[in-house]
């Protein structure tokens, strides 16, 4: 099977700096994001465990794609990153 755009692996990471705690994140893909004890959102683990190590990111699972890809795009915080395989942004606030 070959990659495409479509298919491409991606992975997310959360800026807790930057989040706001809006949870519009959480309500668009709660298998991927949580609210933990802080009032900011977190990416949680295949097993559903919340990441709370700075940086700590997740692969995006196929279904969720285009959630979590609008989450990043209209996150209030901008705090939400999105990245393929390669490392190159896909949605989410631009890294000077």
């Amino acid at each position: 099977m070959s990659v495409t755009p479509e298919t491409e692996p991606l992975e997310v990471w959360i800026d807790q700096d930057l989040c706001t705690g809006d949870g519009l994140c959480v309500q668009l893909a709660p298998e991927v994001f949580e609210f933990d004890i802080d009032g900011l959102a977190y990416v949680k683990g295949a097993d559903g465990e919340l990441l709370t190590d700075k940086g700590a990111a997740v692969r995006v699972p196929p279904g969720l794609r285009l959630d979590v890809i609008e989450s990043a795009k209209d996150c209030p915080g901008e705090c939400i990153h999105v990245r393929d395989a390669s490392g190159a942004r896909v949605a989410g606030p631009l890294i000077a």
